[in-house]
């Protein structure tokens, strides 16, 4: 579930969890949505990425084509935070 700068996921242990939404982009290419996140009670430099549609339902990243497209915005994102 997406709100306005939170998520929550469920952990391998079934515990809801909030994670803090980094930011969210489009691909044209792929026709999806995406959402780049990190766990919002633990200082860490660990993100994590889905999909999600409209409802704000999250999705996996299932291809590894996909997975390196995400990656490569991720590092877009982080070397612009950097020169911020």
């Amino acid at each position: 579930m997406l709100d306005s700068n939170c998520l929550y996921v469920q952990d391998e242990n079934g515990n809801e969890k909030k994670m803090t939404i980094l930011f969210t982009f489009d691909s044209e290419d792929k026709k999806k949505q995406y959402v780049v996140f990190q766990d919002a009670d633990h200082d860490t430099e660990e993100v994590f990425a889905s999909c999600y549609d409209d409802q704000g339902n999250l999705y996996p990243i299932e291809s590894e084509e996909e997975w390196e497209m995400v990656e490569e915005v991720i590092n877009t994102f982080a070397e612009d935070e950097e020169n911020a």
